[in-house]
């Protein structure tokens, strides 16, 4: 039972995919087979979740081969937590776009570039083998890629080129680096490089290559230097692509720095001092650059940026307080930036223009949407009590007992300019009147499936912040599991058998 669930993130999206592919010319056929699959997907999270809080830890080697010569899986619970939230993001997604099953093609293509993408987000979060954490980036990009282009048009293909050329420029580093790695250590598998770089005696070219594959995955999270592709692409896809985007790719990288740093480095070190100066400048640059857009997914684009900040925060300050609030903030994000991402969609649909300049009237017609609007938004800034103000108070008081004052001030800072940034939207889309008066509001019915999916992320929101305690338990043995990863070391110890 155990195996088929360790293995289950992949093989139901990819089943699901396949089947879908069988019966493409039957879009009803594809729309059931992709909503069931992602359903049978997040019941399987949430089974996942349910174990891995009690301390289960699911392990094991494809194929019979042990380790480090097979594929090594590991399920704990963080990468458990991450599938479970994945997954109710890639099905609100697919609720969301039964909106667009009128258009046959784009609605076919559609469903089964999300199961796609869903295998490569499940395969990357399951593996413990830095060659196949590169295969399944690779399979996750493509349908990335086909995502982004989807629907055509040239604002979307210039959009997909650069989206292409810069994440192709992160892949080609991470395989450079996982051959430096391969060559100077003679592995590729996590808990096997772990025990090396622990016991302080690894090749001199094993710490360069590696700190280069975090490079890569910079780029892939949108760390600053390295993060202005983001906000030049995420807002020129569909609605709801860049919505699943936004909760779900940045997360990906997040959560590739999370796994290899706390495993490779379990004491604070060169790579944590890197990653605190670059988490605090991207959350200045991501916020200040919000401040300066128009249009309301650029403006959500870039606090993906800032908001990424926040959570390599909690893992450069390496403390167990710090990683629970890192953890915490992973699921939070995902949840609250997709769904602002929904709602702004939306909302542009509604009014006919995504520029603020060009919308409004929106809180008199529709007060519904305003509050669906406001409850992701106020948390985003971390307003108490939803469930942003819990993980930036994690973090900043994580920062505070790590005595880094300025880091603590950077992130209250970035708070205050990320409510001002979502009162302007509110101000503009929502309270002002519409340019053209309120005739040019566009309702439609069509997107009762997307209200039901946007309702229940609000709603999680909501419960997230004032049932926080659990998930707070969660994070904080989530972050001891980081910090003690028997799973990745115990074949490679003694009494493992290595």
């Amino acid at each position: 039972m155990n195996q088929a669930l360790l293995v289950a993130p992949v093989l139901i999206p990819l089943c699901s995919l396949v089947l879908a592919l069988l019966l493409r010319n039957h879009l009803s056929l594809v729309r059931a087979l992709s909503l069931g699959g992602t359903t049978l997907l997040l019941a399987v999270g949430i089974k996942l979740v349910w174990l891995a809080a009690g301390g289960t830890v699911l392990a094991g080697q494809v194929g019979g081969w042990q380790a480090p010569f097979g594929i090594s899986l590991v399920i704990d619970r963080l990468s458990a937590v991450m599938i479970a939230i994945s997954a109710l993001i890639g099905l609100v997604t697919l609720l969301y776009g039964v909106a667009r099953d009128s258009d046959t093609r784009v609605g076919r293509d559609f469903h089964l570039f999300v199961q796609g993408l869903l295998t490569g987000i499940g395969g990357a979060f399951i593996t413990a083998d830095i060659f196949n954490l590169y295969v399944w980036f690779e399979v996750l990009l493509i349908a990335s890629f086909a995502l982004m282009a989807l629907g055509g048009g040239k604002r979307r293909l210039a959009g997909s080129m650069t989206y292409v050329a810069l994440n192709l420029f992160a892949t080609l580093i991470f395989l450079l680096s996982a051959g430096l790695v391969y060559g100077a250590s003679g592995t590729l598998n996590m808990g096997e490089l772990a025990v090396i770089m622990r016991s302080g005696e690894a090749p001199a070219g094993v710490t360069p290559a590696l700190l280069l594959m975090l490079l890569s995955f910079a780029i892939k999270a949108a760390l600053f230097p390295v993060f202005g592709w983001l906000p030049a692409t995420y807002h020129v896809a569909l609605t709801a692509v860049s919505a699943m985007f936004a909760g779900l790719l940045t997360k990906v990288g997040v959560y590739a720095l999370i796994r290899l740093v706390t495993l490779l480095w379990p004491e604070y070190g060169l790579p944590h001092q890197l990653l605190l100066w670059v988490a605090c400048a991207t959350m200045l640059v991501g916020v200040l650059g919000a401040a300066a857009q128009t249009e309301v997914r650029r403006i959500l684009s870039f606090h993906i940026v800032s908001q990424v900040g926040y959570m390599v925060l909690g893992l450069a300050l390496a403390t167990p307080l710090a990683l629970a609030g890192a953890v915490f903030y992973l699921i939070h994000h995902i949840v609250v930036k997709a769904n602002l991402f929904f709602i702004g969609g939306v909302a542009a649909r509604i009014c006919g223009s995504e520029r603020l300049a060009d919308m409004g009237g929106l809180y008199g017609r529709l007060p519904w949407l305003a509050l669906l609007f406001a409850i992701p938004a106020l948390s985003l800034a971390g307003i108490p009590p939803l469930s942003g103000f819990w993980a930036k108070f994690l973090l900043v008081k994580a920062s505070l007992d790590a005595a880094a004052w300025w880091a603590a001030g950077i992130a209250l800072l970035t708070g205050v300019f990320t409510l001002l940034s979502m009162n302007k939207i509110w101000n503009e889309a929502f309270l002002k009147a519409h340019p053209k008066g309120e005739a040019a509001l566009q309702l439609s019915t069509k997107s009762r499936a997307a209200w039901l999916g946007m309702a229940g992320l609000a709603l999680l929101t909501v419960l997230i912040g004032l049932g926080a305690g659990p998930l707070i338990d969660y994070a904080i043995a989530a972050a001891e599991q980081l910090g003690n990863p028997e799973a990745y070391l115990q074949p490679f110890s003694p009494a493992g058998g290595a």
